[in-house]
């Protein structure tokens, strides 16, 4: 099994891209095909290691920057890192494609150049969203912003399948984000998904509010893309001013300061819930071939799980068994 890597996508690219390929090749049995400018990677493996028998390089002199228009880039930046790691994967060179690069440009390129499962209506984006009893898949989070209840269902589908399949959660629970918990409640799309939802054979929780998503009542928090990227921006920002906001309060004074040494152990614990680098990438569910999406500012060991997970992601068929449920229940039949 070979799994590609952009190696020239995301803000600390090409090192940290590099450094979390080698570090995952002792976790992992596939080979890893690093994309991008060929002298540069070499120099920085050269920098890291002398066994190359299971790292591969494929040339691409240009890159998708997130300035740019993501169809126009797809079709016009043809040696592209990105670029070849689709065609690679659509020419089955392949078995899977992770990348730190622009989400706009890997959500169009998963749909020119790889195309939808068959049946599936718009393909989402689903990150892992830590809670407090360890974390839910947030499902969509960006690759929809108007959608239709067929979409929603198949998105608690679609969740419920990979949570099974590669995170290992069995009959996991789904949610819809709504404004209350009370059926009818909210705007004509989520009333209406809320009665398909319901007649499905998905362990459907009901509606969920936003101040229940960190709680970890539901496995599977589903909503349109609009909502879904506000909860995740929301979240990290809050996260990102509460650790300000603390460190600012425990360094203050001299008492402050032991109160910190006291409670270390506690918040090291309370930062590891938080840190998205340990869940891996964000897959694009409902796309033909397997795309993991990293963050953007990923570090090594970011890297390092989303192409762990992305290989999980392969070996359990979570494409084929999409397939398998979405023919069973026939979609189509919903608007």
């Amino acid at each position: 099994m070979k799994i590609a890597v952009d190696a020239m996508g995301g803000d600390k690219a090409p090192k940290a891209i590099i450094a979390g390929s080698l570090l995952v090749l002792d976790e992992i049995e596939s080979n890893i095909v690093l994309i991008g400018k060929e002298d540069i990677i070499k120099k920085e493996l050269e920098k890291r290691t002398t066994d190359f028998k299971r790292i591969d390089i494929l040339d691409a002199q240009d890159v998708v920057e997130n300035e740019d228009k993501p169809v126009k880039a797809i079709r016009s930046k043809k040696d592209s890192s990105m670029v070849k790691g689709f065609e690679a994967l659509k020419n089955k060179e392949v078995d899977a494609f992770v990348s730190a690069g622009s989400t706009g440009a890997l959500l169009a390129g998963s749909l020119l150049k790889i195309g939808r499962i068959k049946g599936i209506d718009r393909p989402a984006l689903a990150p892992i969203y830590p809670t407090r009893k360890g974390f839910s898949l947030l499902v969509d989070a960006g690759a929809n912003t108007d959608c239709k209840p067929r979409n929603l269902l198949e998105f608690g589908i679609m969740g419920s399948i990979y949570l099974q399949q590669v995170l290992g959660i069995n009959n996991p629970k789904v949610g819809m984000v709504n404004i209350g918990t009370e059926e009818g409640k909210g705007n004509r799309l989520v009333s209406e998904t809320y009665e398909v939802m319901k007649k499905s054979d998905m362990n459907f929780y009901g509606n969920l509010e936003a101040r229940d998503i960190p709680g970890g009542i539901v496995d599977v928090i589903v909503c349109d893309g609009f909502v879904g990227n506000v909860i995740l921006k929301l979240t990290e920002g809050v996260a990102m001013n509460m650790t300000s906001m603390l460190k600012e309060a425990f360094t203050k004074n001299f008492i402050s300061k032991i109160g910190a040494l006291i409670l270390k152990g506690g918040l090291k614990e309370f930062k590891s819930k938080l840190d998205y680098t340990e869940y891996g990438g964000a897959p694009f569910l409902g796309v033909k071939r397997p795309v993991i999406k990293a963050h953007g500012s990923s570090n090594e060991n970011a890297i390092k799980n989303a192409i762990k997970y992305g290989e999980i992601f392969c070996k359990n068929g979570v494409i084929e068994k999409i397939e398998e449920e979405i023919f069973k229940i026939g979609v189509d039949n919903i608007e």
